[in-house]
């Protein structure tokens, strides 16, 4: 196995999780001089979003309101930190 970088996660709780990513990965995924902090917290952001968008679009049945309200506030929360729709960013709207 290559050499690796951790990372933590803070709940708001206090309960924290650390993980591992390969070397140098966020810097590909990085801007010039943009923090790794940075860019591991946007793909948090990112995929946090995406999966709320999946359980309340493309699930089958009704979807409770307070889980439609967390999506709803995932997309808020996508497009005030990336600056455009979440659903323009998968390409697609509903």
């Amino acid at each position: 196995m290559g050499d690796t970088e951790t990372y933590t996660v803070t709940g708001p709780d206090g309960d924290e999780e650390s993980f591992e990513l390969p070397a140098g990965l966020v810097d590909v995924l990085s801007e010039q001089g943009e923090p790794s902090t940075a860019v591991v917290s946007d793909v948090v952001v990112q995929a946090m979003a995406q999966q709320a968008h999946v359980i309340v679009h493309h699930s089958e049945g009704d979807v409770p309101e307070d889980i439609a309200e967390m999506e709803e506030t995932a997309a808020e929360l996508f497009e005030e930190r990336f600056g455009q729709p979440l659903e323009e960013a998968l390409g697609h709207s509903h």
